[in-house]
């Protein structure tokens, strides 16, 4: 049964940040320099951890507003801020274009085919000659699930999807794709890093149990299936998985990537 927004919300911050987000928000905090910046917006906040997190380092000289994805994200971030005493301002407010010294967002979650015009937004949101910085998952993400999840597709006679799931595969951008969706945002002095981040599971059930892709990255990999035929796959999954792997874990990989720039 699909989880309401407010139990995504709870799961968000009790196991996906730690599991997910903070493996990108490490590589920011590597790479991203706030001395010069008097404001900053993050977008897609979630429950506000990173951002209360460069609060404590950068607050001092930056103010920070952070953008959530709904109102009962909102809800924890503020709690969670209100907790420590921060300054940062979390809403779901839309601000005003060319309005921010530095943008950071988040788009551990955004579908591929928006990633363009989520990118576009978040250069418009800067200043000219502000920062502006995407984190995500790129090209070389998931392949040891996908090819699974075509070969449950065959074997559950869903084959008439198997160009769905490669383009999977197909449809996470390379870093020449992403240099090209900052061009066309209208960013210059463009570098993208990437790191690779092992996620590691039991077993096929705990893989596909487990909040991240249970409740997170199966819906948007699986949407072009019925509620019933998903169940099949799940479950497909979870069987093939230990059928492969036998008493091994399960492993993934995520090639995490940081789009840098400044609005042109």
């Amino acid at each position: 049964m699909s989880k309401t927004q407010k139990e995504l919300a709870f799961l968000r911050d009790l196991y996906v940040q730690d599991e997910w987000t903070r493996r990108f928000a490490e590589m920011v905090d590597k790479h991203i320099d706030l001395s010069e910046a008097d404001n900053l917006l993050y977008i897609n906040a979630g429950t506000g951890t990173h951002a209360l997190t460069l609060d404590e380092k950068w607050g001092e000289k930056t103010d920070i507003f952070g953008r959530c994805e709904d109102e009962d994200l909102v809800t924890i971030a503020r709690d969670k801020g209100a907790a420590v005493s921060s300054k940062v301002d979390f809403s779901m407010i839309d601000f005003e274009d060319e309005a921010f010294d530095a943008v950071l967002a988040d788009a551990g979650f955004v579908k591929p085919a928006d990633l363009a015009e989520f990118v576009a937004d978040a250069a418009m949101k800067a200043k000219v000659g502000g920062d502006v910085a995407v984190f995500l998952p790129a090209s070389g993400s998931f392949g040891e699930v996908f090819s699974l999840v075509w070969e449950v597709l065959l074997n559950e006679d869903l084959g008439s999807h198997g160009a769905a799931a490669e383009s999977l595969i197909t449809e996470l951008p390379s870093q020449e794709a992403l240099e090209r969706i900052a061009e066309r945002a209208g960013m210059v002095n463009i570098h993208v890093e990437t790191a690779n981040e092992i996620f590691e599971y039991d077993d096929g059930a705990a893989f596909v149990s487990s909040p991240l892709v249970e409740d997170f990255l199966m819906p948007a990999w699986l949407e072009m299936l019925s509620e019933e035929e998903k169940e099949r796959v799940t479950s497909g999954l979870a069987r093939l998985i230990d059928e492969e792997d036998g008493s091994l874990t399960f492993r993934f990989s995520v090639k995490a990537a940081l789009l840098t720039g400044e609005r042109g």
